[in-house]
């Protein structure tokens, strides 16, 4: 692969304006002595704070820096589809707006696209500044998904990868609504490879992944790539209903070879709440998938640009 190719860094922000100098200035000392033509790409996901005047304020500064201003809050994973999809560059690399994922390690995922490789992530091996709560359910999150999904998801990865023109050009014909975008940079193939690295503190503020909005995207992740909740719940409505049957059966039974004189009010409501329990988590299952299919069939855009500062 030549050493010319052209490189875009895709960063979607959303009240990053503590951070994002620091890190333009990190991002642009590595930019400088790289040996590939290189662009960079800011995504504002419709912040509320000063995060789109610093944008401004850094494109003006940097005839290398591109912007794109959504028309609201989409969430990180529409925000990065809409600068992935802007993206003319012979390959595109994801980075955080918050500093963790150090961008001192382009070169080396650079040097892998050049050895061949489509798609080059990046695997934590160390997450500094997270609580022990949150690297606990992430890691049990990653080895739920490698479990259920048939798309083997790597895990401790996140949005922290490199990718050739090829493969954008396999993500752009990905139009879900509902996306995970971990699951669809795997499930797209291509050459792959890990790239080991420590992830450092955020340079400024706090995450914007509450442990709610860290709960729907599991769901997301894990109802986007894998059926097996509903192959789940309909072996549990099996074996259920064959309990449920075998224990009438011994209830007819008991009560013709010896007779019940007691009341059977405790065990009644003991397997009438039990069934209606079993139930009401296989509808919630079902609901689940069926409103992913609501939102897919209205075939709304999957963002909207505000504002837009693109290369000519």
């Amino acid at each position: 692969m030549a050493g010319n190719r052209s490189l875009t860094v895709v960063i979607a922000a959303y009240n990053e304006e503590a951070a994002l100098p620091e890190m333009h200035r990190r991002l642009s000392a590595v930019l400088d002595g790289l040996d590939a033509g290189s662009r960079v790409l800011y995504v504002d996901d419709g912040s509320r704070d000063g995060t789109w005047g610093v944008l401004q304020r850094l494109a003006e500064a940097d005839p290398r820096v591109s912007l794109l201003r959504l028309a609201r809050n989409f969430g990180k994973e529409l925000a990065l589809t809409a600068g992935l999809d802007h993206v003319d560059t012979d390959a595109a690399l994801v980075l955080d707006a918050d500093g963790q994922d150090p961008p001192e390690l382009i070169p080396a995922f650079v040097a892998k696209w050049r050895e061949g490789f489509d798609v080059v992530y990046g695997t934590r091996t160390r997450r500094d500044g997270e609580t022990w709560l949150k690297r606990l359910t992430a890691a049990g999150f990653y080895r739920v998904m490698t479990r259920l999904s048939d798309t083997p998801i790597p895990r401790d990865t996140g949005d922290f990868r490199l990718m050739s023109r090829p493969v954008l050009d396999a993500l752009r014909q990905l139009r879900e609504r509902q996306r995970f975008m971990k699951g669809l940079f795997t499930w797209v193939g291509f050459r792959q490879v890990s790239l080991p690295y420590e992830r450092a503190p955020r340079l400024a503020g706090g995450s914007k992944f509450n442990y709610w909005r860290l709960w729907n995207l599991a769901l997301e992740g894990i109802t986007s790539f894998s059926t097996v909740p509903l192959r789940l719940a309909t072996y549990v409505g099996v074996l259920t209903a064959l309990v449920a049957f075998a224990w009438g059966v011994w209830i007819v039974a008991r009560t013709l070879l010896w007779g019940d004189p007691v009341q059977g009010w405790p065990s009644l409501m003991t397997v009438v709440l039990f069934l209606g329990g079993v139930q009401l988590v296989a509808l919630g299952i079902i609901g689940e998938y069926l409103g992913r299919l609501y939102v897919e069939v209205k075939q709304r855009p999957l963002y909207l640009v505000s504002e837009a500062r693109l290369p000519r």
